[in-house]
């Protein structure tokens, strides 16, 4: 068996000097497979919550390319960055502030990490510092164009509205989306419309959000009920068309219609409703007139009978 430590340092520096290099040896053989650990922690967190908006080395998508992070942050700006991104931006963080304005005001989501599901993405950004890696762990980043099969937008649009079905039985687009092309309405309005959400993100970022979708309102339906390749790829296709697209003439007569009918509906229910309490109001006080008037009627009969008889006498 090897010496842990030479005798040479132990002469050299006494026996203080040895324990100490001993305690070093045995730190290090120690903690190396801790951080090693830790690092590859962060690696499996990194590809099951970041890599529908980021890449190491692989450029922007919806947020930033992270190689190098952790040389230009200060490790607990980025420990706190990545637990509570939504509160630094409520504080209005100047560095949040400013990467929220460069990324078309997309605010990166609050993914509920844990402190050690943290401290490992930490970990695994250190590592990849200052280093390109040969191969970019995105499989979202990749276009679903390829393959046998060819993109179509008309089909991109049927899965939008749900007039055909998700292979893994997620909810159609429509159900929270709106979009120009798809009539007077346009949809949903649970999630923001999605006409120019392809020129907002870009093919890379569309394909990513598709692929592995980042929004805590669209994640836990997702998750389990995954857009296949094809599916990303109509749903792509008919989103970059919808991109340069205006509501239609057509569209917009449409809605101005649905407008003008629901006026003169919603006049002819106030006008009945109307109607009806004045008749119901007028009624008592018709009768209460017509009752002082008989009274009067009465009275001045009596009144003029009296009269008469008096003069007969």
């Amino acid at each position: 068996m090897q010496r842990t430590v030479p005798r040479r340092i132990c002469l050299r520096l006494g026996l203080p000097g040895a324990l100490l290099a001993v305690f070093a040896t045995v730190w290090f053989a120690a903690v190396s497979p801790v951080a090693a650990q830790s690092a590859d922690q962060g690696e499996a967190v990194f590809s099951a919550k970041c890599v529908a908006c980021h890449t190491i080395g692989g450029g922007t998508l919806v947020g930033p390319d992270l190689e190098g992070v952790s040389d230009q942050r200060e490790p607990e700006w980025l420990s706190r960055w990545i637990a509570e991104p939504d509160v630094m931006l409520a504080e209005g963080d100047p560095i949040a502030v400013d990467m929220l304005a460069e990324f078309n005001n997309v605010p990166m989501p609050n993914l509920d990490l844990s402190d050690a599901e943290v401290a490992s993405l930490v970990a695994y950004l250190g590592t990849r510092s200052g280093a390109t890696p040969s191969v970019v762990p995105v499989q979202a980043a990749e276009q679903p164009t390829a393959g046998p099969f060819k993109a179509d937008a008309g089909t991109g649009k049927a899965l939008f509205e749900g007039s055909n079905r998700f292979d893994n039985g997620g909810p159609p687009c429509l159900a929270c989306h709106s979009i120009a092309g798809i009539g007077a309405l346009g949809g949903g309005a649970l999630g923001p419309d999605l006409t120019g959400s392809f020129g907002k993100f870009g093919e890379e970022g569309m394909a990513s959000i598709l692929a592995n979708p980042p929004f805590q309102t669209m994640s836990p339906i997702f998750d389990d009920q995954p857009l296949t390749d094809e599916e990303q790829a109509h749903l792509s296709l008919f989103l970059s068309r919808a991109a340069v697209s205006k509501r239609t003439a057509a569209s917009v007569g449409q809605l101005a219609l649905l407008g003008v009918v629901g006026a003169t509906f919603l006049l002819l229910v106030m006008q009945f409703l109307w109607r009806r309490r004045l008749r119901e109001v007028r009624r008592p006080m018709v009768a209460r007139s017509r009752a002082r008037i008989e009274r009067l009627r009465q009275v001045q009969e009596e009144q003029r009978n009296a009269t008469l008889g008096m003069k007969g006498r």
